[in-house]
């Protein structure tokens, strides 16, 4: 079951859970749901095997009391084994534990049960720490026999707030949880240990959200679709806008070129490539419907006024250069949307005060930094997680964070953030974030609001990978992105 793309934190998910009690839904019903969901899985994926249920001292575990009488039920040869005390059980997990006709075993008689799936229930999603070495130890027996692993809520040891892992975490095949995604399902290094996530309607009402601040979100295009740029009749190229692409000197070119195709693609109505005098042969013998404007001496600000460009990217293979220092903030002194990617990031590494403070300054249009990990530890002290990161940094520099990774984290200065996992991983190659700088840049020309532009672009540039393949390189994705434009 997919359910809506807002992800919680644990203690969102904790409040969600105490306001379904508050409007009449028990507890225990939420908890028998939870573990009838979870076997309805392991029935729907598995043949009838031997299975083994690992609960834990809380609430985890009495789900796994519900997985166990569940699936004993079906007819599963089932066996328990229990870490902690169950004497100190209490409320519903206690409930389920005594509703359990399956006996029980201490975790550590594990290795004398031969199974070919066993079921994480030991601690959930709010767990923190480091797992107890009898733990560790049973989770390695699992590794051993090559069993899969089924975790309830998150495999044991993985923070759910920030997808930290406790060593021994054990790599789950399939990881159920409930009514919406925890942040540490989709963050390094704990996502990688997740498997297949499905998620469950245990019952708790869709209004409790409206009771949360500070939602992140997971990006889809049920997000931003119909905010996407759609030519019209009667239009013309200009009414979808002008971009500027700053681009390098003569043997730093394709960057650019990458950067001002993808635009072009992604629905800006004309781009210019901005060149300095040494690269103007150069682009000119390699760009067609791209067109050309040679800066010399003069400022960037002027340009942009001069030939109306409403977006500017500044950055791809730019040079780490007082020149693009120059660039990046003339660019965000303009009235212009501002991109600054690559070089036109790591040129203020000494000095991000004076890059920030400029945004602060700016009083029409937005600016979208758009740095990979390494460029952004370079501008900004580093958070407990990429999410807080990256909120951070769109709060300090005044500007739309877009930090760059397996998961890429979107987020708005006013908060807001959305999660991108739609990427394969051969997007990791030379060129590609040129090419999603362009995308950007593309749909803000077009007329979409500079965030949903943001998560817009990142989904595309994915979506692109996964269309071409593996093999792909930078150039293969601007030819990927009409036929994505369409089915969206």
């Amino acid at each position: 079951m997919t359910l809506g793309p807002e992800i919680l934190t644990v203690e969102q998910m904790y409040q969600c859970d105490d306001w379904a009690i508050k409007k009449g839904v028990p507890g225990r019903e939420l908890m028998e749901n939870a573990g009838q969901g979870v076997a309805a899985f392991i029935e729907e994926g598995w043949d009838l095997c031997p299975i083994g249920i690992l609960c834990g001292p809380g609430n985890n575990g009495g789900d796994g009391y519900v997985v166990a009488r569940a699936l004993f039920e079906a007819g599963w040869p089932v066996q328990v084994f229990v870490y902690g005390d169950v004497s100190k059980l209490s409320g519903d997990a206690l409930e389920m534990y005594e509703k359990c006709p399956v006996s029980t075993a201490p975790l550590s008689e594990i290795g004398q049960f031969e199974a070919g799936i066993f079921v994480d229930a030991l601690f959930g999603a709010g767990f923190r720490g480091t797992l107890p070495a009898k733990v560790v130890e049973a989770f390695e027996h699992i590794r051993r026999e090559k069993a899969d692993i089924i975790a309830v809520d998150v495999p044991s040891g993985l923070d759910g707030n920030t997808g930290a892992i406790s060593p021994g975490t054990p790599e789950a095949v399939l990881t159920v949880s409930f009514f919406r995604a925890k942040r540490g399902h989709y963050l390094d290094p704990g996502k990688d240990l997740i498997g297949l996530l499905k998620l469950i309607d245990i019952g708790i009402p869709e209004d409790v959200l409206d009771e949360l601040d500070n939602l992140c979100w997971l990006n889809e295009p049920g997000l931003w679709v119909d905010a996407m740029p759609v030519a019209k009749r009667s239009g013309h190229k200009y009414d979808r806008g002008h971009t500027g692409i700053c681009g390098g000197g003569m043997t730093h070119t394709g960057a650019a070129r990458l950067t001002a195709r993808c635009a072009l693609r992604a629905g800006a109505g004309a781009v210019s490539v901005i060149s300095p005098p040494s690269g103007i042969m150069t682009y000119s013998a390699a760009l067609e419907a791209v067109m050309l404007l040679k800066q010399d001496n003069q400022p960037l600000d002027q340009i942009i006024e001069e030939k109306r460009l409403g977006t500017i990217v500044v950055g791809p293979a730019n040079g780490v250069t007082e020149k693009t220092m120059e660039n990046a903030l003339a660019a965000v002194s303009s009235d212009a949307e501002v991109v600054l990617d690559a070089d036109a990031l790591s040129v203020f590494q000494e000095d991000p005060d004076r890059l920030f403070a400029a945004i602060g300054k700016k009083k029409i249009g937005a600016v979208v930094l758009t740095p990979h990990s390494a460029e952004f530890a370079r501008l900004f002290k580093q958070e407990t997680d990429a999410i807080a990161s990256a909120r951070a940094a769109a709060r300090l520099s005044g500007a739309i964070v877009l930090l760059k990774g397996a998961t890429t984290v979107i987020a708005d200065p006013d908060g807001t953030v959305a999660l991108n996992v739609h990427a394969p991983p051969w997007m990791a190659t030379a060129g590609s974030g040129d090419a999603l700088a362009g995308i950007i840049a593309g749909l803000i020309s077009g007329g979409m609001k500079p965030f949903l532009a943001a998560m817009a672009a990142t989904w595309v540039h994915g979506q692109a990978g996964y269309r071409f393949g593996p093999g792909l390189i930078a150039e293969d994705i601007e030819k990927e992105i009409p036929a994505i434009l369409q089915s969206l």
